[in-house]
């Protein structure tokens, strides 16, 4: 059975109000929300996000305090012992991946752009280490460039309890979220969702909903 094109510009504009009305709930509650990784650099920014797979960003900023005193630049990554490079990441948790990412991935930085972060989605992720997620922040964090949503797994478990989106693929998912949302809100919104998912609507099969300014209109899908 086909669906009419009544019908699904009405599903359109259904989640393209129920997208509005989260915008404004989470700019309400997180106006100032930002990037949690600290960072003084395009380079800085895409190392701690290669760090913060698996790891909280509190742990990867008191990592990368004294690993960015130590090497600052593209050239240092790229030359210093493996070995090395591991044991400074070692408490971010696979530790031995990401250092060979993070080497490799200066090191092509070096060979193919003088050691400066480039500025596309199209450049950033044949990077090694480098995905959409970390194209994405990088692009909108150090570049102020909205090229997409950030997908995590706060962006993930909210948006999916909202009923804004039904897949659990981190492509589906920002596709989908880049079509309900403002270009202007890319950027911000993951803030928003990650300051959220922290507070209020945590991972856990009971989140806070009672202190959401969202319960009004949240389906609540698949919460208890």
């Amino acid at each position: 059975m086909v669906t009419s094109t009544k019908n699904q510009s009405a599903l359109s504009a259904e989640e393209k109000r129920l997208a509005g009305r989260v915008i404004r709930s989470l700019t309400a509650a997180y106006p100032d929300a930002d990037c949690s990784l600290r960072f003084d650099s395009p380079l800085q920014l895409l190392v701690a996000t290669i760090l913060s797979a698996q790891c909280t960003d509190e742990r990867v900023n008191r990592v990368t305090i004294d690993l960015f005193a130590n090497y600052p630049t593209a050239v240092e990554l790229a030359d210093v012992p493996l070995k090395k490079l591991e044991q400074a990441i070692r408490s971010t948790g696979f530790f031995r991946n990401k250092a060979k990412n993070i080497k490799a991935c200066c090191q092509k930085l070096m060979e193919e752009y003088d050691g400066r972060v480039p500025r596309t989605m199209e450049e950033l992720v044949p990077l090694p280490g480098v995905g959409r997620k970390t194209a994405n922040v990088v692009l909108g964090n150090a570049y102020g460039i909205a090229s997409g949503v950030v997908v995590d797994t706060h962006v993930t478990r909210i948006c999916g309890r909202l009923g804004l989106v039904s897949s659990k693929n981190a492509v589906k998912i920002e596709r989908k979220l880049n079509e309900l949302l403002p270009r202007k809100e890319w950027i911000d919104f993951s803030h928003r969702c990650i300051q959220h998912g922290r507070r209020i609507c945590v991972a856990r099969t009971h989140p806070h909903c009672d202190e959401c300014r969202m319960r009004k209109f949240c389906p609540r899908v698949a919460v208890d």
